[in-house]
């Protein structure tokens, strides 16, 4: 299951069905899941914790140091979660002693060449197209899915079952279950066609709409805003979902489109 031309560091831990391919090192610090396959010309660092069935494509960087001048070498992690998927020249480092540990959830799919940075968290079902940058400290919440070539600023937080279109720069925080797109990234509408996929009911998107309306349609400021979608409505999970989404968002979060295509929103 191990290919001869490998190098593994004898202190790394590894399933006995683990299959590794040729070329690839492991260094002392790492832990593989059972029935997990590194292809050919992995590099894996200090500090990945890799869970069961994931696959890693060739060229793949896993756990390499941060690329942040005040890391100073302490002990961090790279935790990639059950049943992921790593495509070709991912690169995948780990965390710094702000929080130790960048990491990726349950079944997530990150294609190829994407990069994602220090301290970044990922959720479930996370997929992750071409090319697509992560920079430090990103959230990205389950279900999410990222188009090719985009570009997300340090801190962001992009809510659960978002899609974002490719070529996209996001520079603030992208609400739960909309669709995004362009640079600056604006508000485009809900990701009607993803929640009906995980099965949300007619009334449930119904109840998503009408927050938004308030959200987006109604001239308010974000607390203001917040206020009125917290007394209106009933209590539900995606109520909580929103308005705590909202309430944490200290950077701001996207405009919708007419005020994204404005002269002075587009040249920031």
């Amino acid at each position: 299951m191990i290919h001869k031309y490998t190098d593994i560091h004898p202190d790394a831990k590894i399933a006995e069905n683990v299959r590794i391919d040729a070329f690839t090192s492991i260094e002392a610090d790492v832990e593989i899941g059972e029935g997990s396959w590194i292809g050919a010309n992995v590099t894996i660092h200090d500090g990945a914790r890799i869970g069961k069935n994931v696959r890693i494509y060739s060229g793949a960087v896993i756990s390499a140091a941060p690329q942040d001048l005040k890391y100073k070498g302490e002990r961090t992690f790279a935790i990639i979660g059950d049943n992921s998927i790593i495509r070709e020249g991912v690169t995948f480092n780990r965390g710094t002693a702000a929080s130790g540990e960048t990491r990726m959830g349950k079944n997530g799919l990150l294609m190829a060449y994407s990069h994602i940075a220090h301290d970044c968290v990922l959720g479930d079902h996370v997929i992750i197209a071409n090319a697509t940058l992560l920079a430090g400290h990103i959230f990205v919440d389950d279900w999410a899915i990222l188009g090719g070539m985009c570009a997300i600023h340090q801190f962001v937080r992009i809510g659960k079952h978002v899609m974002l279109g490719g070529v996209s720069g996001v520079n603030k925080n992208i609400p739960p279950f909309t669709i995004a797109s362009r640079t600056p990234a604006y508000y485009f509408g809900l990701n009607i066609v993803g929640l009906r996929r995980r099965n949300y009911t007619s009334e449930q998107i119904t109840i998503i709409k009408d927050m938004y309306e308030i959200l987006y349609s109604k001239s308010l400021s974000l607390s203001q805003a917040i206020k009125e979608i917290d007394s209106y409505f009933p209590p539900s999970s995606e109520k909580d979902e929103l308005v705590k989404f909202l309430k944490e968002s200290d950077k701001g979060i996207i405009r919708p489109r007419l005020q994204a295509d404005s002269e002075e929103e587009f040249l920031g």
